[in-house]
């Protein structure tokens, strides 16, 4: 009369899903991105898990007298190096299927799995 609750296939799409999980994040950690910025003058290489692996500036970029242009160029590629790895992961970490779970608390969803890493962006330069 009532639906039986199937514990052991809950527990084996839970298995599945924790495997997915685990497969998409070694996927995003091992993805190379290159940000950059000021029309490509300043990039920095880095991997799905941040470390970066290049950092390439241009001559045209370097003024003595206007510093702080160039440590925006370098900021402004940072981030856009990290908001594509935290697009890789999110597309990643959609293709999860939840199956069952997706009903539970804290399963699916419009929840962001993926925490994004914040900047500092300092004071403001006058």
């Amino acid at each position: 009369m009532s639906d039986q609750f199937d514990l052991s296939s809950i527990l084996s799409q839970a298995m599945q899903m924790q495997e997915q999980f685990a497969e998409a994040q070694a996927d995003a950690a091992n993805a190379v991105v290159t940000g950059s910025a000021g029309g490509g003058v300043v990039q920095i290489t880095i991997t799905g898990s941040i470390q970066i692996l290049d950092v390439t500036i241009s001559p045209a970029a370097v003024d003595p007298a206007d510093l702080g242009m160039l440590e925006d160029l370098v900021k402004a590629a940072l981030i856009d190096a990290i908001t594509q790895v935290d697009q890789l992961q999110q597309a990643s970490m959609g293709s999860i299927d939840l199956g069952a779970l997706g009903g539970f608390a804290g399963f699916g969803g419009d929840a962001d799995i993926v925490d994004t890493i914040a900047i500092d962006e300092g004071p403001e330069r006058p």
